[in-house]
């Protein structure tokens, strides 16, 4: 698995844990909302300029909107904590570092 495909599963992972629990969408699925900051997320991934990506979080070029940034920072906040309280570190390690 390369760099792009455990990132766009990480973000997947974070999206799905914060669409099932603010949505109750159920766990295989998004809603609507969530589906579409997938879709954006990825599409951002795949037509990022930096070899390698850095982590948004570290990276000087933002290429998310201001909305969808905003969006993703809260879905990484309460994702991230459940991810810990779950036991799933190797999720939050790589995406914070």
């Amino acid at each position: 698995m390369d760099k792009k495909e455990k990132d766009r599963y990480i973000i997947k992972q974070f999206i799905n844990i914060y669409c099932h629990g603010k949505h109750k969408a159920p766990k295989s699925q998004l809603c609507d909302e969530c589906q579409t900051l997938l879709s954006y997320a990825i599409k951002r991934l795949e037509h990022c300029p930096q070899d390698p990506k850095p982590s948004c979080k570290h990276c000087e070029v933002h290429c998310y909107k201001p909305v969808y940034r905003e969006k993703i920072r809260q879905v990484m906040r309460y994702s991230g904590m459940r991810l810990i309280l779950h036991g799933r570190l190797n999720l939050l390690w790589h995406y914070l570092f």
